[in-house]
């Protein structure tokens, strides 16, 4: 069997920013991770580099801004009234707001007296990542699955 559209498929996988080969993110010393190919459910580059591998196979890629979190937008940077936030602030606190098109993530870049500067870019926005995946597990999706558009865990719950 091999990875591809609909399938749950288990991996193991290690993320580093490539300029530095720091890790950002792994699956090392913990359960795998699952995911429901085809769903949007991982970014858009790391589902299509791991279209057509099989149990086993480890692929390591690289991909760009556009095929992962997106190039930073400078717009989505503002400004919010100070009093419109705890007492207790600090630079990289993530909050959630509102928005018309449901919650959005923003974290704190700047705290001044009267005003906060908010920045609503996803934290990997503009970042080059690379990838070190090794797949554990291909199976069918379940009718349940592919109606949720998610992978379920072990028990046939959304975990």
């Amino acid at each position: 069997m091999k990875v591809e559209n609909n399938k749950v498929v288990t991996v193991h996988y290690t993320g580093t920013f490539p300029e530095s080969e720091e890790v950002f993110d792994s699956s090392k010393d913990k359960d795998p991770m699952a995911f429901l190919v085809g769903h949007k459910n991982m970014i858009e580059g790391f589902e299509r580099e791991l279209i057509g591998a099989e149990i086993d196979e480890t692929r390591e890629f690289t991909l760009t801004p556009e095929d992962a979190y997106g190039n930073r937008n400078e717009e989505a940077i503002q400004e919010m009234p100070r009093d419109q936030f705890p007492e207790e602030l600090e630079i990289g606190m993530m909050f959630q707001a509102q928005s018309e098109n449901g919650p959005m993530q923003f974290t704190i870049v700047e705290v001044m007296e009267d005003v906060v500067k908010i920045d609503f870019n996803h934290p990997m926005a503009g970042k080059i990542l690379k990838f070190s995946v090794t797949v554990i597990e291909i199976r069918d999706a379940s009718e349940e699955e592919l109606t949720h558009g998610h992978a379920h865990g072990a028990h046939g719950v959304h975990e």
